[in-house]
């Protein structure tokens, strides 16, 4: 890991909407570097933490409380959407919160040997748990269509066909900088805009699609809402962290749904029958940065915490994909 801060995005505010007790037993989704955790922690509850990411596992395992028996911080090197057979496994079987960060971490995006951003150059990787296919295994074998269908879907880019088409023509990729000239070269970038106001640079929208499809990001999300459904027990919390209109919509149709307010669902969230009992109530209002806050840490400012409480119904059954 490198010594680049990370700064964990509404911290207050996730340990306001979850009310951590000395005794509760928390779900940290998505340890990362330890932020949410370490202020659970400190308030008394023991944490199960969740990174499929092996080097935040390895930095955990230094923590005091992941050393002291019975240990506060039990460490899964998993996926969180396996929260349920992970969490079975040690004995657990009801939870009283789970917090979800979404997306890739700062810690992540600040190693160019991770491959996660065009700032400086790396290999075109993007994996969040260092294995299986990569990004360049993605844009150097799949199919033009392919291609184009991820990035409208994922980075909502307009001119898809437009860059699939010069991502197959300058293959074979291998480096962040290269995917990212090609990316700008398609769209017509003019390097000469920089400095404040200056648009974003179209590079972005691509990375993002590309790293959420290599790393399945919004089936992974929609695995543990409906996981964190059954692991919550009557009056357990949930908070969910994300930061772009993809994984929000997500998360807000989600509670919309478990609390009641709609009977429409999605491919593959769990839909509730007529008449059946919500399974979340107080559906707290979306809370976003502070300018405090985003002038401290730039990169909190597209985050948007949703929060709500789980009811005694018993969990809905999810659809098949």
């Amino acid at each position: 890991m490198t010594g680049a801060p990370h700064i964990p995005v509404l911290l207050d505010e996730v340990v306001a909407a979850l009310e951590p007790a000395p005794g509760a037993v928390i779900v940290d989704a998505t340890f990362g570097a330890g932020g949410y955790s370490r202020r659970l922690l400190d308030a008394g509850a023991t944490v199960h933490a969740f990174d499929r990411d092996p080097d935040a596992i390895f930095a955990g395992r230094g923590w005091e409380e992941a050393r002291a028996t019975p240990p506060r911080l039990v460490l899964h090197p998993r996926r969180f959407s396996e929260m349920v057979a992970a969490l079975g496994e040690a004995g657990v079987s009801r939870v009283d919160g789970i917090v979800m960060d979404i997306g890739v971490s700062s810690m992540q995006l600040d190693q160019p040997a991770r491959g996660f951003a065009f700032a400086a150059e790396g290999p075109l990787d993007m994996r969040m748990g260092q294995d299986g296919p990569s990004a360049a295994d993605f844009v150097n074998t799949a199919g033009e269509g392919d291609i184009a269908d991820v990035l409208f879907r994922y980075g909502e880019e307009r001119q898809s066909r437009r860059v699939a088409r010069a991502i197959v023509a300058a293959r074979p990729l291998t480096t962040t900088t290269e995917l990212a000239q090609v990316v700008r070269k398609a769209l017509g970038h003019n390097p000469r805009h920089k400095g404040p106001g200056a648009p974003k640079d179209p590079a972005t929208r691509s990375f993002q699609a590309i790293r959420i499809h290599v790393n399945a990001e919004l089936e992974e999300l929609e695995q543990g809402l409906f996981a964190a459904e059954h692991l919550l027990a009557g009056g357990g919390r949930l908070a969910v962290v994300s930061f772009h209109s993809l994984e929000d919509r997500i998360v807000k149709q989600f509670l919309r749904e478990a609390s009641g307010a709609t009977a429409a669902g999605s491919r593959h969230l769990p839909q509730a029958a007529a008449g059946a009992a919500p399974t979340f109530a107080h559906v707290a209002k979306a809370v976003r940065p502070s300018d405090a806050e985003i002038a401290r840490n730039p990169r909190s400012r597209s985050a948007i915490l949703r929060a709500a409480t789980r009811t005694d119904a018993p969990p809905r059954e999810r659809k098949a994909a």
